[in-house]
């Protein structure tokens, strides 16, 4: 991950890390991120190893019967290692929500740590910084997203369970940003079980879904990239197995604008569907030429991309959701899919934003 920073940072960039951060050595074992707890830094790998884990709660017996069967003999489920360059702690920039693991020093490592207070008011004030490392993070949590598939098998991720509602995503947009959208984007109709977007084939536009429902689903033939290939360059349709359901508000087909692959998944509607359609060309231009629309557009995906990674550890997490099911609520006790006040108020002004889009794009 280390070219990540080099390529997407400035050297200016670079040097006010270093001139602001503490370079800090950590002892084998020590835990860097506390799942469930929000970290007050920001650290950049600079040595070393750490390990990301899932914890598991002793105390759930449903939790203890999954160890007893995966013959765990730990209730701390490894998923992956991080090694030099790579950032962690970067949860609080993009997420109203405590992450979903912990991070802890696989050996004697050296982090580089930057203050989330400085690092905030950084990023407020150098609205260039701010559309830089906001795409490195969402490069990163691209390729985190990735990986966890890969190491744990598309098996052991729920199936058809819906991604949640990202409308509040258009409430860290400006009324300027959604006006050039609805001014260069094309309304299109997309009939049901229409592919919109294919595994491993080209993606031409960024897509965001007005209406209708559409499912993301991965090549059952995962060992096979060949057939996936083949399968895209000939337009065939080939098995696959659902992951999510997309409801309307939801962004489709970022991963080019971030780090230039082929999508992982296909898109294909459920039902039929409307979606805004922006060019590829049409927005990367714009990306260039506005930094401020950067910014928000990068800070926008990255947003979105955390919220699958911490919503995909969720679901791995055994025992992690808190089940009050005939009991009242407690005040002292975090919820799953709980939102706080300031989540709620960015869910009504985009849910407004979203109503006013479809009015001026005439969507019922």
């Amino acid at each position: 991950m280390t070219e990540v920073l080099l390529k997407e940072l400035t050297n200016s960039d670079i040097d006010w890390m270093i001139a602001i951060g503490h370079q800090r050595e950590i002892a084998v074992d020590t835990v860097l991120i506390d799942a469930g707890k929000v970290a007050d830094s920001l650290y950049i790998l600079l040595e070393g190893r750490l390990t990301v884990s899932i914890p598991q709660l002793d105390n759930n017996p449903l939790t203890r019967a999954f160890a007893a069967i995966e013959g765990n003999e730990i209730l701390d489920r490894q998923i992956g290692i991080l090694t030099s360059g790579e950032v962690v702690g970067e949860i609080p920039f993009v997420s109203n929500r405590p992450t979903a693991s912990t991070v802890k020093a696989a050996e004697k490592s050296l982090v580089m740590s930057i203050s989330q207070q400085q690092l905030a008011t950084k990023l407020q004030q150098d609205v260039g910084f701010a559309s830089r490392f906001y795409r490195a993070i969402a490069i990163m949590l691209a390729d985190r997203i990735q990986t966890t598939v890969n190491q744990l098998g598309h098996s052991n991720l729920a199936q058809g369970q819906p991604v949640k509602d990202v409308l509040f995503l258009l409430g860290e947009l400006h009324d300027s940003d959604i006006d050039w959208m609805m001014a260069y984007g094309k309304v299109q109709k997309i009939p049901a079980h229409t592919i919109l977007i294919r595994e491993q084939g080209p993606v031409d536009a960024l897509y965001i879904l007005l209406n209708g429902s559409m499912s993301l689903s991965v090549c059952l033939n995962e060992r096979n990239p060949l057939a996936r290939a083949f399968a895209a360059i000939e337009g065939s349709e080939i098995i696959g197995r659902e992951l999510a359901k997309l409801s309307k508000g939801e962004i489709i087909g970022e991963t080019p604008f971030i780090n230039g692959r082929l999508p992982s998944m296909t898109v294909k509607a459920m039902e039929d569907s409307v979606v805004l359609s922006i060019s590829r060309q049409q927005l990367a231009a714009k990306l260039q030429q506005d930094v401020g629309f950067a910014s928000r557009f990068y800070r926008v995906i990255a947003i979105l991309l955390s919220q699958r990674l911490q919503g995909m550890l969720s679901r791995l997490g055994y025992g992690r959701r808190v089940y009050s099911q005939g009991l009242p609520l407690a005040k002292d006790v975090e919820y799953e899919d709980e939102l706080n006040d300031s989540v709620l108020d960015g869910v009504a002004i985009a849910g407004r934003r979203f109503d006013w889009m479809l009015g001026r794009l005439r969507v019922s």
